[in-house]
């Protein structure tokens, strides 16, 4: 029942009731703060949760301040607030809140995919990055972005695509098309054209410039500034990981590996049974790879492939990917970098586990015996290693692993380069954060079988 004194459903909840008032409105205000309600443009899951749980934490600080510092507007100076109260508060808050924004944003996507909530975009570039640019925003429409032109730069066009203008007519293209979004792909064009333009439209318009820097020009973190003399120096390229950092990546890939064997054990069982009984040869199919520093190991998978099947095919197609730069397999709408399209040494079995990536579990194994790691590096063939040029033998610095940045970013869609300079950004920027982040990408990557073949 209501108390006479304030809103609540008791006596006893009366010192609460003005807490309630105040909690209600910190944590809309810190979720506004926060841009939680911003729907413009891309997102990811695990950035959304990081940005509720942050406003949820903050929230709770402010919470807790007014009940101990104020006592509901010094009414209740004697009062002794139940702090387990305010743990249930954040528990709570933090399940539902983070819940309910994160299913909002799942069904931004469905939407999305209708052309709905798409913000107009402005691609300025011809070259092989726009077009990249062009195929992945039309392709991914849950990102958020709808091309409405491609303004040329006066290069050449090597992206094939049509031009709406150039980049001298770049406001009076905007305001033409109503781009709210201008993503630039040529990184040669002039900072001062550059700035022209941005003053031109004005800051009324809400225009967002972004740069889209090709992968080769992802410079490494890992750098220190030395200073010999009076010179500062940049020192580049430093050993990946210290010590302490080595400790934590190896704890953290034992805990992640003996918890994902112990709870996936059962299914892991049935795997087996389903391969026994589709056709004849082990269950698991052990091959040789690279490890860390040009160590060989033995990899272990569900066996995917007949048992008396010939690695030529498989040989040839990773000869053409790293010779050949960009040649890939299968066609323009499908590209395939490294991979054999439509490879009938695959069992019927074998492709619903290659493309679920369940093949790759026995890997856990690989782990806990410390030749990889849950996340890192493609572990590459022999075969494919002797083709490397120097500067390739950079990606053997760390351990591979099950899952990495070549994992998220596309996987066999990446040509031989790309999925290189994907390995040594990550291998110079490593951190357990990183890794962790990685890891949370990966399912939803599972779930669409990207590049698994």
């Amino acid at each position: 029942m209501l108390s006479a004194d304030a809103w609540a459903w008791s006596q006893a909840f009366v010192p609460y009731a003005g807490i309630l008032y105040f909690a209600i409105i910190v944590r809309v205000l810190v979720l506004a703060y926060q841009g939680a309600y911003r729907f413009q443009g891309a997102f990811s899951y695990s950035n959304e949760a990081i940005k509720v749980g942050k406003a949820i934490a903050i929230g709770s600080l402010f919470i807790v301040a007014w009940a101990f510092l104020f006592r509901g507007g010094f009414a209740f100076r004697e009062f002794s607030y139940a702090r387990s109260i305010f743990f249930f508060d954040f528990g709570l808050a933090l399940v539902m809140i983070t819940g309910l924004h994160l299913l909002a944003r799942a069904a931004q996507s469905r939407i999305r995919r209708h052309d709905i909530n798409l913000l107009p975009t402005l691609i300025v570039g011809t070259n092989a990055d726009a077009a990249r640019t062009v195929e992945l925003l039309g392709s991914r429409r849950e990102l958020g972005y709808r091309v409405v032109g491609v303004v040329g730069t006066g290069g050449e066009n090597e992206s094939g695509l049509s031009v709406v203008g150039d980049i001298d007519r770049l406001p009076d293209i905007i305001r033409e098309l109503g781009a709210e979004e201008v993503i630039i792909t040529d990184t040669n064009i002039e900072s001062s054209r550059l700035f022209d333009v941005m003053m031109q439209v004005g800051r009324r318009r809400r225009v967002e410039f972004r740069f889209a820097p090709n992968l080769f020009d992802l410079l490494p973190q890992k750098t220190s500034v030395e200073q010999i003399g009076v010179l500062p120096m940049v020192r580049l390229f430093r050993e990946p990981l210290s010590d302490v950092e080595r400790f934590i990546k190896r704890a953290s890939d034992l805990i992640l590996a003996i918890a994902t064997v112990t709870f996936l054990s059962p299914l892991m069982a049935v795997i087996a049974v389903i391969i026994r009984a589709g056709s004849r040869g082990p269950v698991i199919f052990k091959q040789e790879r690279v490890g860390m520093d040009g160590r060989v190991f033995l990899c272990y998978k569900f066996r995917t492939m007949n048992a008396d099947a010939d690695d030529e095919m498989h040989r040839d197609a990773y000869r053409k990917n790293i010779v050949g730069g960009d040649e890939q397999n299968g066609d323009e709408r499908e590209q395939v970098f490294g991979k054999v399209p439509d490879d009938p040494r695959i069992t019927p079995a074998g492709r619903w586990l290659r493309r679920t990536s369940l093949d790759e579990l026995p890997q856990l194994f690989n782990v806990i015996r410390g030749e990889m790691s849950i996340v890192g590096p493609r572990p590459p063939i022999p075969y494919e290693v002797e083709e490397y040029q120097l500067r390739h033998r950079k990606r053997l610095d760390m351990k591979p692993g099950m899952t990495g940045l070549w994992q998220v970013s596309g996987r066999s869609r990446l040509s031989f380069e790309e999925m290189v300079r994907i390995d040594l950004y990550y291998i110079e920027n490593w951190s357990l954060w990183l890794d962790l982040r990685i890891i949370v990408l990966t399912l939803p990557a599972v779930f669409r079988g990207d590049g698994a073949r």
